[in-house]
């Protein structure tokens, strides 16, 4: 499997040269499968990058939701797949606690907010609402469970046979407002069960130890958490995500520097970099 960071930001960042190693597009990630199944995780403004490498040859895309928060979805309509008709689209993701996946995302790819609806859009569109099962998406197996954010989430864990195990749990508060990471039985935490083992964690780890504080219940991670996390599913390598748009390139590189001095993990960490490959 083949992962590609195309968007690592949260919020409505943008970009600028504080932020030039660390890109300011918001969350996105492709996978690769060695079949040539390709995952996007997200539609972030990332996806755009992403729509622009996909084959021609390609006839079927599946896109993985986690949420319908915006800078999750507002990348959507300019994924350039979705305007050729010899292609399958599948979108995935929950629904909202008030309309369902497809009319969710109809009030956002409409007038006045989009000029092209939904419906008009010539590729063949299918949508699937997930929240907690197993699918088969070509070479891939893909667990999703509900996970702490505000509004329905899911997180991700997807794996082939034989291959590697890539977690993706972008918008993510496991330790649940507690100043120190709880110790809990690792089933009784949010999306451990996602995690655990895996070879690529993609997780939450948008606000320093101290900025938490302040933030606690919002549904996001200080980069401490986001360690300890790792600590706990045992994962072997961690890339801390959703930076918060306020945070330049210096302050991502001293405040993961602290977080590691402070957690001493015995797993990989490296900062969520746009363009970044992983190879699982």
């Amino acid at each position: 499997m083949q992962v590609t960071l195309w968007g690592t930001r949260g919020s409505l960042a943008t970009p600028g040269p504080e932020m030039a190693r660390y890109g300011g597009n918001t969350s996105c990630v492709g996978a690769v499968g060695r079949e040539g199944t390709i995952l996007v995780l997200d539609a972030g403004t990332g996806i755009r990058r992403l729509g622009a490498t996909i084959p021609a040859s390609l006839r079927r895309i599946d896109i993985l939701l986690t949420h319908l928060h915006m800078d999750h979805i507002q990348g959507l309509g300019f994924f350039a797949p979705l305007y050729r008709p010899d292609i399958e689209v599948h979108i995935w993701g929950p629904a909202s606690t008030a309309l369902g996946l497809q009319a969710r995302l109809m009030r956002y790819l409409s007038p006045p907010l989009f000029p092209v609806n939904l419906s008009e859009l010539p590729c063949k569109l299918s949508f699937h609402e997930i929240a907690s099962r197993d699918i088969d998406i070509g070479e891939f197996r893909v667990r999703s469970e509900l996970v702490c954010h505000p509004g329905p989430t899911v997180g991700y864990r997807i794996s082939e046979v034989d291959g590697g195990i890539l977690t993706y749990l972008p918008d993510h508060e496991p330790a649940l407002a507690a100043l120190r990471f709880p110790s809990l039985p690792r089933e009784w935490t949010s999306g451990a069960m996602l995690a655990a083992g895996a070879d690529l964690l993609i997780h939450d780890g948008q606000y320093s130890a101290a900025e938490y504080h302040s933030h606690c219940g919002w549904g996001h991670s200080s980069l401490n958490h986001t360690l300890d996390f790792g600590t706990l599913t045992e994962v072997k390598q961690i890339v801390p995500f959703h930076h918060d748009p306020d945070h330049t390139d210096a302050d991502l590189d001293r405040l993961l520097a602290e977080a590691i001095d402070t957690t001493q993990p015995d797993y990989q960490v490296t900062l969520g970099i746009e363009c970044t490959v992983f190879e699982l």
